[in-house]
């Protein structure tokens, strides 16, 4: 049995055997639909992951404002230059394979002073150049397992760049709607102050007239007020907002173009998400995650190669020559050939140690692989369920403020025939301005559920 163990071993170092188990996907609970998947969303017609962003953001502004981020988003180019780094690691790991050359000179000359006796030389000069190999045959595959290790890195990273991609085409697109929204908002906001600035001249001269009371006046002045207050609240989160894509896009504050508006910008009738197991191809955090898991795997390889003996190759070829006292010997080959072995006998458990740590970053990986998947499961059902409800708010909205509208100009009527007093024109054109305000809120959300739906589908990194 011992005689067999020993063939084993042998073999395998002669084979080139690697040690540590070999990277397979974990299985997943994929379920086979969403979950506020309704009959709007077919699985079968692709999903509007797979869009490049320019073709679902149509706004040439937001395009604009997307290319100009993507080219210099700190973020963005810092992911750029982990990538640079990783891919210098391959290089670095896969070097470990091969043999190392070095060429060396050298020149020493010794001159004695003062007497000598016979037998002792006064100029003495030996120069020598040389070859020097080293290399360690890879017996267990811990440079093949380093190698493959680094190559999952490097694959990590440039995932982890995409979903940066995905990230910033997400957060640039959402305070752009924020942006268009607090535009209208404010166009809004200035043209119910302007109106009601002329309703408070026309009950200032009723109430001159003694047809109107002073509590008319009074309570115009409240609603040309609680306009009059809106407008630098919607200014100041306009600049803020303006700051925020400034930031994106790696620039310093400044103004930013705008181009179709809040109304203009999306109308898509179906969002088709696609199925669930195409988030494993699709989605960058989830194929960062699990590259990274990749590379913890290859990692127990390389940490249970210290089990095993190492050969070391080391060898040297030179020639040179010698002179003595104005006489030359030479030239002179050298040659040289020095292989070892070590073997691991005792070591206080660091070897065992290293294998279970390696392993516990493996499952530490494999968990958070596939956290990541059920979390981007939860974020494609949330942005569905989000996107449907909003849709069915905005349409309430619109009947809202249609209603609000029609009430203030009947109220208007009544108060101008003297049927009613001008406290119902104040409650009714109170609600149309909160009415078109909340209308606009909830485009603005259903804009924004969109823009979350397509960052859940992994859609953005395209180039």
């Amino acid at each position: 049995m011992r005689r067999a163990a020993v063939v084993a071993v042998l073999a395998c170092a002669v084979a080139g055997c690697t040690v540590g188990p070999d990277y397979r996907r974990p299985a997943l609970p994929v379920p086979s639909e969403f979950r506020s998947l309704g009959p709007e969303n077919p699985v079968d017609v692709g999903s509007i992951g797979d869009l490049k962003w320019w073709a679902l953001f149509q706004d040439e502004a937001l395009q604009s404002l997307l290319r100009r981020a993507l080219e210099a988003n700190y973020d963005v180019r810092i992911a750029a230059a982990r990538i640079m780094q990783a891919r210098a690691q391959v290089t670095i790991a896969r070097s470990l394979q091969f043999p190392e050359v070095r060429g060396s000179a050298s020149a020493p000359y010794t001159h004695i002073a003062g007497p000598r006796d016979s037998l002792q030389f006064r100029d003495v000069f030996a120069p020598m150049g040389s070859l020097d190999l080293a290399y360690e045959a890879d017996l267990w595959g811990r440079y093949r397992r380093g190698t493959e290790a680094a190559r999952a890195e490097l694959l990590a990273s440039e995932y982890g760049r995409r979903f940066v991609m995905t990230t910033l085409v997400s957060d640039v697109a959402t305070l752009y709607f924020q942006l268009r929204s607090l535009d209208l908002q404010l166009q809004i906001s200035r043209r119910t102050l302007t109106s009601r600035i002329d309703s408070l001249g026309l009950v200032t001269q009723r109430e001159q007239g003694g047809v109107a009371a002073m509590i008319d006046v009074r309570q115009t002045e409240i609603l040309v007020a609680t306009a009059g207050q809106a407008v630098p609240d919607a200014e100041r989160q306009i600049e803020q907002t303006e700051n925020g894509i400034s930031i994106l896009l790696g620039a310093n504050p400044q103004p930013i173009a705008r181009g179709r508006s809040l109304g203009e910008q999306l109308a898509l009738p179906a969002l088709p998400p696609g199925a669930p197991f195409d988030l494993l191809e699709r989605r960058a955090d989830v194929r960062q995650a699990e590259q990274e898991l990749a590379a913890a795997t290859a990692r127990i390889g390389v940490a249970k190669s210290d089990f095993f003996p190492r050969l070391f190759l080391l060898g040297s070829v030179g020639a040179g020559g010698v002179n003595i006292n104005g006489s030359w010997f030479g030239p002179q080959g050298v040659f040289s050939f020095l292989p070892s072995m070590t073997v691991p006998i005792f070591n206080s458990g660091r070897i065992a140690a290293g294998v279970d740590s390696a392993e516990a970053q493996a499952e530490a990986a494999r968990l958070q692989y596939e956290q990541t998947f059920q979390n981007a499961l939860r974020d494609v059902s949330d942005a569905l369920v989000e996107y449907r409800k909003r849709r069915e708010a905005r349409t309430r909205a619109e009947d809202l403020v249609a209603a609000a509208q029609d009430t203030a100009r009947l109220a208007h009527i009544r108060y101008q025939g003297g049927v009613t007093s001008y406290l119902e024109v104040l409650d009714s054109e109170g609600r149309l301005f909160e009415a078109e305000l909340r209308l606009v809120d909830v485009q603005r959300d259903e804009m924004l559920g969109i823009v979350r739906l397509y960052k859940g589908l992994g859609g953005g990194w395209q180039e």
